[in-house]
């Protein structure tokens, strides 16, 4: 093991999760992120390192936003296999995370009208909810599903 890694670094990732598909532009800057597909949903997950932190060694908001909105606008492309935008993102942050910690989230679809998506969100660590909130999200086109993913179908109009 190479000693210029952060003990963040070396850490174990926690059973059931894989790495995130999206090493390039903006994922590349602020991963490694990690996916865990399971019948309820899936959830997205990140240990804090370095460069997610800020002053007080503990997880910029910024990241954590960030991270929100991946987490909870992915409900859509499981769901619905799209390439999707962010309309509208709302966050009430309740607790810090700390360098090292694990952190989860995971969103659930409220509603979806005419390609605009409504979802909760929730970010946690262990026991410790760090934030909630809401998420608004405006469907631009289907796309062939990623592993985890459901086939797009186009809905019946009646």
């Amino acid at each position: 093991m190479s000693d210029d890694l952060t003990e963040a670094q070396t850490a174990v990732i926690p059973a059931g999760f894989s790495v995130l598909n999206w090493t390039r532009g903006f994922g590349r800057q602020i991963g490694p992120l990690y996916e865990k597909h399971e019948a309820k949903g899936t959830t997205l997950g990140f240990r804090v390192e370095e460069h997610h932190t800020n002053g007080m060694a503990n997880c910029h908001g910024g990241m954590l936003m960030s991270f929100a909105d991946m987490a909870w606008g992915r409900v859509i492309s499981v769901e619905r296999s799209h390439f999707w935008v962010t309309v509208r993102l709302t966050c009430d942050f309740l607790s810090a995370a700390h360098l090292g910690d694990w952190v989860e989230g995971s969103g659930e679809l409220l509603s979806d009208e005419e390609g605009v998506f409504t979802v909760r969100g929730r970010v946690w660590s262990g026991e410790r909810l760090l934030m909630t909130g809401t998420g608004v999200f405006k469907t631009i086109a289907p796309r062939d599903p990623r592993p985890g993913e459901k086939a797009y179908r186009e809905p019946a109009h009646g």
